[in-house]
């Protein structure tokens, strides 16, 4: 079963602030090579969100994916659309 998955505003916010962080750091081509491996990070999370650790202990429902330097925060809305809700480095989890 193909899942679909939605950003949260806060998520948009933090992918283009990775990007332009990357962009300024790395140079265009290897911002763009991460944030192709982000993407298809993205997808693997919709298409199976069980596979990933439930952190109740920090947020009730959140799921975590790790990816390179950042974490993917997620839950799984009703309607079994995975939400994703922040993407973070080394932030402080009461981000959440």
């Amino acid at each position: 079963m193909t899942r679909r998955y939605r950003l949260s505003r806060e998520a948009e916010g933090d992918i283009a602030r990775l990007y332009r962080f990357g962009v300024k750091t790395f140079g265009l081509a290897q911002a763009d090579a991460y944030f192709d491996g982000l993407f298809e990070r993205l997808h693997q999370i919709a298409e199976t969100p069980q596979r990933y650790p439930s952190l109740d202990e920090i947020r009730a429902g959140y799921r975590r994916s790790v990816f390179a330097a950042h974490s993917i925060y997620f839950r799984l809305s009703p309607d079994g659309v995975v939400e994703i809700m922040r993407v973070l480095g080394r932030e402080d989890t009461d981000a959440l």
